[in-house]
């Protein structure tokens, strides 16, 4: 398992640190915040924190846009009642235009099917390079929020994400597992060094309390044997109205916006606008990262 766990890393290392530059004719401090929402296991309410999050912004008049990576499911589009008839690849491997693939949800949310996840389609032809650059050049000019609901856990897809946004929201609940493999999924990226700003939101919290020891037991580990920071976004309340919401297929802010959980995910997203962090000019942006992936330097 060990073993496994270091080629995995080896290999994702290698995939993200290909080539050393790239030119892109991006401008520093310009562009999108993206950032990858994620958990080290499923279950613990990251698509529904991803569909409520991005509505939140978009009734803030941000551009948002929703991108799920989470592949297989459509969990993104249940709750926002939307269908993905295509995905980034049919852009990048079909005839389709962006507009075609692009979904509009309440508020002028867009949503983005990716299919089985651009960032691992690295062996592209010379049409396919081009309209990955059409891509992240629609997504640059047209958007203030990239939202990017990965899988759950560690896998090579949901990695490649993570350590290539620029900011990641890992969402936990005070159960001993929930914690247990958000630490794992954080001690992955010391080990590949590609650790992006990390924020934690503590979902299905009883009390303040509880939702404090859960934040604490997961920032102390990770500054004791990582060495890495954490910033505890907001916290989540345990709220009946989020199963009904669920249930009828309603995003929790539009159907019950002054329910405590509803309450909660402003709360949130007020942290998240309020917390927008510094553009390092010499820091590496995730278009730089996706255009090194790509050879497109």
């Amino acid at each position: 398992m060990q073993k496994t766990m270091r080629d995995q890393a080896y290999k994702l290392r290698k995939m993200v640190q290909q080539q050393r530059f790239v030119t892109c004719n991006e401008e520093p401090g310009l562009g999108p915040r993206v950032i990858a929402v994620t958990s080290g296991k499923g279950g613990v309410g990251k698509t529904n924190l991803v569909v409520n999050l991005g509505l939140s912004l978009a009734k803030m008049n941000e551009r948002v846009l929703l991108f799920d990576t989470d592949i297989g499911l459509a969990n993104v589009e249940v709750f926002l009642g939307v269908t993905a008839r295509y995905s980034v690849r049919d852009v990048l491997f079909g005839n389709k235009s962006i507009g075609e693939i692009v979904e509009s949800g309440p508020h002028g949310l867009r949503y983005i099917s990716g299919g089985s996840g651009f960032l691992e389609l690295v062996d592209l032809d010379n049409t396919q390079r081009s309209r990955v650059l059409e891509l992240l050049r629609y997504f640059r000019e047209n958007t203030d929020y990239i939202l990017i609901d990965t899988g759950a856990g560690i896998s090579r897809n949901v990695l490649s994400f993570v350590a290539a946004a620029d900011e990641t929201i890992i969402v936990v609940t005070p159960e001993p597992t929930s914690l247990t493999d958000a630490y794992s999924l954080i001690k992955i990226l010391v080990k590949i060094r590609m650790v992006p700003r990390l924020y934690v939101v503590v979902n299905r919290a009883g009390d303040l309390k509880e939702a404090q020891n859960t934040f604490q037991r997961l920032r102390m580990a990770a500054e004791k044997f990582l060495e890495v920071s954490l910033m505890h976004l907001g916290t989540i309340y345990e709220d009946r109205t989020v199963v009904s919401a669920i249930k009828k297929q309603e995003p929790l802010v539009i159907s019950q916006p002054r329910s405590v959980a509803a309450r909660n995910v402003e709360e949130i997203t007020r942290n998240l606008v309020l917390e927008r962090p510094h553009r390092d000019a010499a820091k590496e942006t995730f278009f730089r990262k996706v255009l090194r992936v790509f050879g497109l330097g």
